[in-house]
């Protein structure tokens, strides 16, 4: 005999304003509405609920390099690899993180920047201050957003926020995460695929450097012998006249 399992008292159900983002020559950047409610087999309880939601890159290791000035000139005196970091990492709450979700359920989901960035075998003594450094280079980048206080929750029903999108992405498969919380601990949690890809002319010329190199090579030379033709005909022609 088996029981059937229990519902669950709340649940996200989620929409994006779009699940595809193309990448063309003339990308700017872009903005993603994400927006929900909460579905619910019982009443409301007296908790008040919060709502965080975190978008996420593709992660890949990242190579940090300390400098040094040593006898007047600045060198590398330390180099660490991080064994993974999302290229792109948003946080948007509904108030100050640690105010709406605890630490131990930061650690097990990793929603914050510093945990969602892997240090375990860096081989350094100070890791956290190289995952600080790669934390302060992607926020000035636009990379990297902590947006608390810009999830708007009405009638503890229906949330809504927009994140902002760079034009220096990264391609490929990101990942965006809700997650209701209601005394700081987290009661459902939801995720949704988006997809970034290369279109049109920037597909074209990513493919052929990355899986014809050679056609690319040849391809970038006759670009090249042509252009400096071009440019030494129209000068041969001013001269003469």
């Amino acid at each position: 005999c088996f029981a059937a399992l229990p519902l669950r008292a709340e649940e996200v159900v989620l929409g994006l304003s779009k699940d595809k983002v193309a990448i063309t020559a003339t990308f700017e950047g872009s903005e993603i509405l994400i927006f929900g409610a909460v579905k619910r087999e019982e009443p409301i309880p007296d908790v008040p609920l919060d709502v965080v939601i975190a978008v996420a890159g593709p992660s890949e290791p990242v190579t940090v390099r300390r400098k040094d000035r040593r006898f007047g000139i600045w060198v590398n005196t330390d180099v660490v690899v991080l064994d993974s970091a999302p290229s792109f990492y948003a946080v948007a709450t509904t108030g100050p993180l640690d105010k709406v979700m605890s630490d131990t359920e930061d650690l097990r989901h990793r929603v914050s920047i510093p945990r969602a960035i892997r240090a375990v075998g860096t081989g350094s003594d100070r890791p956290a201050d190289f995952t600080q450094a790669v934390i302060r280079i992607r926020s000035n980048a636009g990379l990297y957003q902590v947006l608390e206080n810009t999830v708007t929750l009405r009638g503890e029903t229906l949330f809504n926020t927009s994140i902002a999108l760079p034009a220096n992405l990264v391609e490929g498969d990101y990942r965006a995460r809700i997650f209701l919380t209601r005394g700081r601990e987290v009661v459902s949690s939801y995720t949704a695929a988006i997809e970034v890809r290369k279109v049109g002319l920037e597909r074209l010329i990513y493919t052929l450097a990355h899986e014809r190199p050679l056609i690319y090579g040849l391809l970038s030379l006759v670009i090249a012998i042509a252009a400096g033709w071009s440019a030494s005909a129209v000068f041969r022609y001013i001269r003469s006249n």
